[in-house]
């Protein structure tokens, strides 16, 4: 799989812009805030329609201007054309020239995974942010996972807001408590069964990239105890106090060890960066040997995070990918680009939302 066209019109500092590129490595050069991020953002945002920096919409239109367009053609099993209009008033996505009319029709037509700073969150954020990486890996795999989730945030909200009322209604009340239950199962059950597949992955992927330097545990913890009908039936008068709804898989975490210590509060920096692209290199496996073909990997200056011990461990994901005719995306400064992996890459120069090959 790869994108073999991007275009932007008017998204970030990009006025216009088409670009070809092959299968394989591309390494995008520049300096600060001339641009090379925003490409990795737009060709995340076609594979998942949300921004891996959680930018708004509004944020993503070139300023001064309506609307942003962003396309792609992507070749994968098959050809695809993508096309995504963005205004105030406007709102458009489609595919091979056909209006997207369900979502789980179009997800997975691109398939990626970005490496970024804002990776340290899945170690040392909230319980929120390893739940969304549970549930974009799920989509990413299980096209029926996203009605699913969307649902469960349906009747959470709607449950939440009877809550919020001096006077629920107990007829729809239970009405939503069952929606609630039977959705929220089924989010329980498909986390319970991609975590330890992950965790094998995910281990296997740190000893390579620390050497072997700790070992590293992950245990789903569900916000589920017992039934979840159960659960929600004796916290009835908590949720009457706090008038919100307080057990369900939206409190759901995964707890990250790193020889039996949380990682998030007994991890250095170093093991932090490097747990968290370990989660990432085993989401991008996952994807592979699930679908067969690996996923576009988009990785935004995380070389320079690494020393040179953890990188070296890094690269043979990368140098795979690339081997594979896999395709990957990385942005660099011209100082610390990764030089071991040879001189067959596609050399790109980023300067104020202009880019054009190196050497041009």
């Amino acid at each position: 799989m790869h994108v073999a066209h991007l275009r932007l019109r008017d998204f970030r500092n990009y006025a216009r812009l088409d670009a070809d590129f092959a299968s394989g490595f591309h390494v995008l050069l520049g300096g600060n805030a001339q641009g090379k991020t925003n490409i990795l953002e737009a060709i995340y945002l076609m594979a998942t329609l949300r921004s891996f920096r959680g930018a708004g919409s509004a944020s993503m239109v070139r300023h001064g201007q309506p609307a942003y367009g962003v396309g792609s053609t992507v070749v994968g099993q098959g050809e695809h054309d993508i096309r995504m209009y963005w205004s105030v008033r406007q709102r458009k996505l489609s595919l091979d020239g056909q209006p997207v009319r369900r979502l789980t029709d179009y997800l997975g037509v691109l398939r990626t995974v970005v490496f970024c700073t804002e990776d340290l969150q899945l170690v040392k954020g909230t319980g929120r942010s390893r739940r969304r990486f549970l549930d974009l890996l799920l989509t990413q795999t299980r096209p029926s996972y996203l009605p699913v989730l969307q649902r469960y945030t349906q009747a959470l909200r709607s449950r939440n807001a009877l809550l919020k009322q001096r006077t629920a209604d107990q007829g729809a009340l239970d009405s939503f408590s069952a929606e609630l239950v039977r959705w929220g199962e089924e989010i329980t059950r498909r986390r319970r069964e991609l975590t330890p597949r992950l965790s094998v992955l995910a281990r296997l992927a740190y000893r390579r990239i620390s050497n072997d330097a700790e070992q590293l545990r992950l245990e789903y913890q569900p916000g589920i105890l017992s039934s979840f009908a159960v659960d929600l039936a004796q916290s009835a008068p908590r949720e009457r106090a706090m008038r919100s709804t307080l057990v369900g898989p939206h409190r759901d975490d995964v707890r990250l060890e790193l020889d039996g210590r949380p990682a998030a509060q007994f991890g250095s920096e170093g093991q932090k960066r490097t747990l968290a692209i370990a989660l990432k290199m085993a989401q991008a496996e996952y994807l592979t040997g699930l679908h067969g073909t690996a996923p576009v990997l988009l990785i935004d200056d995380v070389m320079g995070e690494l020393d040179l011990r953890r990188r070296s461990g890094f690269l043979p994901v990368l140098d795979g990918a690339r081997q594979s005719r896999g395709q990957v995306f990385m942005t660099c400064t011209e100082e610390n680009w990764p030089r071991e992996l040879g001189a067959d890459l596609h050399r790109w120069r980023v300067t104020a939302g202009t880019l054009a090959r190196a050497g041009e």
